[in-house]
């Protein structure tokens, strides 16, 4: 892991077209900024961890739940597109 310190608008480069800008540091919290093309997936760790737990929890379910699932969000696409 590299570890560098910035302050307050100063900022580090990633690959050629991301850049992470150091916003504002208010005690324990630091506020970032990221500029990145729009290609570029950024997400904070949380969510990813999230995705992941869920997905594996989708995983185990029985296949009759997971049926019964798609049909009920099935159903209610349907009755979105016609209110």
């Amino acid at each position: 892991m590299l570890m560098i310190r910035r302050r307050c608008g100063e900022s580090i480069l990633l690959g050629n077209d991301i850049e992470v800008t150091v916003l504002e540091v208010l005690g324990g919290r630091v506020t970032l900024g990221i500029s990145a093309p729009r290609t570029v997936l950024v997400l904070r760790n949380e969510l990813k961890l999230t995705e992941d737990f869920n997905r594996e929890a989708a995983r185990q379910a029985p296949a009759t739940h997971r049926d019964a699932l798609a049909v009920a969000l099935s159903n209610s696409r349907s009755k979105a597109v016609k209110a």
